[in-house]
Formats: structure tokens, sequence, C-alpha cells
């Protein structure tokens, strides 16, 4: 039998033993054992029996919850890069432009900006081997660029006014990968921060974020979730510590073979906002982590929570690795907001329909009303200071509800997405032009505040479209055309400075950041009477009720 089988039900079986929890392992192994046997030396045909156990396990995590999953040793490496916060590699961002290899800037301290590669230049070369004109893909690229650290690549440079190519060896070194994306003053005493993701140096890069706010005069914050898939638990109560005081619950988990545990805010350390008016932005694709935050500052009544429906993850998985560098996620816990909510969504109708719940939502209004949502009694709970009603079973329902907006959606402003044009028409005007706009808007704040499209830029982009056969229709045209403007110059601006620079300019298209500043401004946000003043006394008040719906 195939040694990683065996591995995978003794590591697992004899977990579950230890709390006794199966009677028979050795029943269920020799079984597999069996099977395995028969189809090597008795099948008809040659078999793999490598391929078979990855598809065995597979399909054994498949009959138990949506997020219990396996990962091949090099899918595991990459799954947890974004998480650790950091990979080896050469030290840029980049894109694909007309099939060649466009840096759209080195990263910050990295080795590629140490030896003097620069935003624009064409990676022609790699190794000797010509990576132009080949219909190379993202993981062409990172195959090539990516490795450990202290080894080297060779890399043909083109940049433009220079004929020949230029020759750089890069000793690959670690490589940051950032959480917070934006930290920037959106109003007068209002900040605004976008986390992409709760990893390992989010808190860090978080911390750094207010600390310069409030050096800015910030008095209220809205903390931006949206798209925010998750990450790492202990960093979303760590996050949460800095919003909520004294020794509050903040999350607890619990499962068959793990007793309670609960979570609280430190006493002894006092967070970095604690005080001041506290929103958070979500959407449906805010998860797991995301929604462990915005669960407690809801629960506590110590913000507000603005936008639409969360996705719903509320389970907890435990990594087990074998020895090949595989490694499994098996969900052994959920976990519950202060109230005693499960978020988790129910997902007895299999996989297909768990994963196609935003399609299903869509289709039921539920983008566009909060009266689609229909919300059984069983699930109703109540907030832990102010008794406001708040729902479990299936994500985080908002405080506020902002409604998709599609009024300058078009198929013509779709199609310039899907074929890459508005990316594409921007990275080659940003190549042509970035010394001059350089000169004329040396800082990201002059650029979104000065830098407008011209009509012929725009007749550019139509032209290049054209060229891609993306047909021009003007009545879909006219309904997009703020929107594309708008998006085209955040393309533009990430290109010529950072992530933040992109998103000072696409929040013109946030609604729900527009919501959360109107509700900030219009007294709505003071009228509900929410902040840091609670009573402690109710903070060891048990759950008012626990679900244990899947």
């Amino acid at each position: 039998m195939n040694k990683k089988v065996i591995l995978f039900f003794c590591t697992v079986l004899s977990f579950q033993f230890s709390f006794g929890q199966v009677k028979n392992p050795e029943a269920t192994t020799d079984k597999f054992n069996m099977l395995l046997n028969y189809v090597e030396h008795l099948y008809v045909d040659s078999v793999d029996a490598a391929a078979l156990t990855e598809k065995a396990v597979v399909a054994l995590l498949e009959q138990l919850d949506p997020h219990s999953s396996y990962f091949t040793a090099e899918e595991m490496q990459e799954s947890n890069e974004p998480l650790q916060g950091s990979f080896s590699g050469i030290g840029i961002s980049f894109n694909i432009l007309k099939d060649t290899i466009y840096v759209l800037e080195p990263i910050s301290g990295g080795p590629s900006e140490k030896l003097g590669i620069k935003a624009g230049d064409k990676i022609i070369e790699v190794d000797g081997e010509l990576v132009a004109g080949i219909g190379i893909k993202n993981s062409g690229v990172a195959s090539r660029l990516k490795g450990p650290k202290g080894t080297k690549v060779k890399v043909g440079i083109q940049r433009k006014g220079v004929k020949d190519l230029i020759p750089y060896e890069i000793t690959r070194d670690n490589i940051p990968i950032y959480s917070v994306d934006a930290a920037y003053m959106v109003a007068p005493e209002v900040g605004y921060i976008k986390v992409a993701r709760f990893a390992k140096n989010t808190m860090e890069e978080l911390k750094a974020g207010i600390i310069k706010l409030k050096a800015q005069g910030m008095t209220s914050l809205v903390l931006d979730l949206q798209g925010n898939g998750g990450g790492y638990l202990n960093t979303a109560v760590e996050m949460a510590d800095e919003f909520i005081s004294g020794d509050k619950l903040l999350v607890y988990t619990e499962g068959k073979a793990f007793p309670r545990k609960d979570d609280k805010a430190n006493p002894k350390l006092t967070g970095l906002f604690e005080k001041g008016k506290l929103i958070i932005l979500i959407d449906e694709s805010t998860a797991s982590a995301s929604e462990i935050v915005s669960g407690a500052v809801q629960d506590w009544d110590r913000g507000l929570i603005i936008g639409r429906r969360s996705f719903g993850k509320g389970l907890v998985q435990r990594q087990f690795n074998f020895g090949d560098g595989s490694s499994i996620r098996l969900t052994v816990q959920r976990y519950y907001t202060p109230s005693g909510r499960s978020i988790q969504k129910p997902y007895d109708d299999g996989l297909e329909a768990y994963f196609r719940d935003k399609e299903t939502r869509y289709k039921k209004g539920e983008y566009f009303t909060m009266d689609s949502i229909q919300m059984p009694d069983s699930l109703k709970y109540y907030t832990n200071i102010k008794k406001r009603l708040v729902y479990g079973g299936g994500g985080i329902l908002p405080d506020i509800f902002v409604p998709l907006d599609t009024t300058d959606n078009s198929d013509y402003f779709a199609d310039l997405i899907r074929t890459g044009v508005n990316n594409e028409w921007a990275l080659t005007f940003t190549d042509k032009n970035r010394e001059s706009l350089l000169a004329k808007y040396p800082t990201s704040e002059r650029f979104v505040s000065e830098f407008e499209l011209s009509d012929d830029d725009i007749k550019d982009m139509i032209a290049m479209a054209e060229k891609e056969k993306v047909a021009f229709v003007e009545e879909d045209f006219k309904r997009s055309e703020e929107t594309i403007k708008i998006r085209t110059k955040a393309l533009i601006a990430r290109n010529l400075y950072d992530n933040e620079a992109f998103y000072r300019v696409i929040n013109h298209l946030n609604p729900a950041l527009k919501k959360a500043l109107d509700t900030l401004k219009d007294g709505t946000f003071d009228a509900m009477n929410l902040g840091d003043e609670t009573d402690i006394a109710k903070t060891n008040k048990k759950p008012n009720q626990k679900q244990k719906n899947k």
C-alpha cells in the first residue's frame, strides 16, 4: 500500500482514536490497504498508485466539509506564501504585456531594486532562455524567477533608450508580501486602511498605518475588509484587540476533539484604536478572519459594519503534514462570535452549491436589497451592550446595507477588462510617459488630484481595443465612460507609484466607502451611540445561545 495512504489514515484515525472517537481504526485502514493491493496487482491495466493515492485523499476530504483540503508539496508552498508574508525571489511586481514580461515596479529594498532594475524594464531572457514571444504565463515567470534565498538567476533586460540587452545577475532574497494595501486620510479626521489578508506581518503593518494616520489627525477609522478572504485566526484576534478594550471575549472555538477555547482582549495592553469612531466595510467575499473581526466589533457595539452580507466561513482548520511535503488542512473546530453566533453558512447541498452561493445570492437579489435575505428566528442573536438584533448561520449581516452598484456596467466595459485591453493600455501609456508624468506629478497625491485622461487618450484606448477585436459600442461607452476613466487612471497610478495610489483613485468607485463617509458626516454614526464606553461587568456574561448547524 502507498505510504502516504497509510500515513494519512494512521495520522487522522490515531488522532481521533486518542480522543475515543474511532473504535476500530484498524478495520478502516485494512480495507483501504486491501483495496489498493487488489487494484495494483489484479486490475486489468497498469495503474499509477501515487496518483490514485492523491485522488483517494482528495475524495475522502470532499465528503467532510468545503474547507478540509489536500495540498501537494508545491501547492502547500504556494498557499503558505501570502500568509507567511514573504517568498524568495528577485523582488519585482510584473505583468505580461504583448507576450513580454514587463516590470511594474521593483519591490523596495529587494534585490532587483538594489541592482538598478527599473519600472518599465522588459525581461527578455532568463538564464540564457528567451522568454519573450513564447506565450509565457504567470506560472512560467514564477517558476523561473522564484527560488531559494541566496541562489542566483541571470536576466537580460530591455530598457527604453538602450540598444542592447542589459545583463543582470540577481541573487534571490526574501521578498515581503504586504497585507495593508493602503493607509491614507480619506477625509478630514477620517483615516482609511485597506487590509488584503490576515498574515504573519499584518499587525505590524496595521499598527504602522494607524500610528501614521493618528499623527495626521485621524479620529475616525474606516477599515476596508471587502474582498479579504481571511488568513490566520490569531492575527484576527490581535486585530480585534486593537479596537476592543478590557478583557472582552473576542471569539471562541470549539470542536468534537477540542474543548471550548476563549480568546479575549488583553486588559494589560491598550489597543491603538480603542477610542474613536470605527466603521468596517464588508462584502460577499469577506471571509473567515475578516468575519471574526467584524463579528467582535459588531457584537460589542464598538462600531458599524457597512456593506453586504459576508461570505460565511466559520470553520477552523488544523494542518497535518506528510513526509513528502504534502499536507491536509482538516476542519477541527467551529468559531463563534462573542454573542454566540456561528457564522458558517450551511453546506448540506454539496460543494458545488456551496461555492456557487455568491451566484445564488445574486440571482435572489440579495446584492441589491437586504429584504431578500430571509433569516429564521432560530438564528436571532443580540449584541452584548446595546442588545441590537443580529443573525448567525451564514455570514455577518451589515448594520447598514449598501447595494451592488451596476449603473455604470456595460458589455463594452466588461470586454475591455476581460480581454486585458484596459490594463494593457494603461501599462503602455505609463511606459511611454513615465518620465514626463513623474516630473509633472512628483507625488501620488498630486497625480490623484490633478491628472485627467484626455479625449485623445480615450480614443487611443478605443483604437487598441478594436485591434483586439473589441468593437466600440457608443451607448455602452457613454454609460461606462466615467468608470472606465477612473479605473484606467487608477491602473496608471499603480504603475507610477504603488498600491496605495491605486486605491486613492479607485475608491471613487467604492459605494460602501461613500456610505461610510456619509454616515460619519450626517450624524448617523453618532445617533447609534456606539463606541468604546461599554459595561465591563457584562463581559463575563455567557452567550445567549449556541448554534450547532452545519
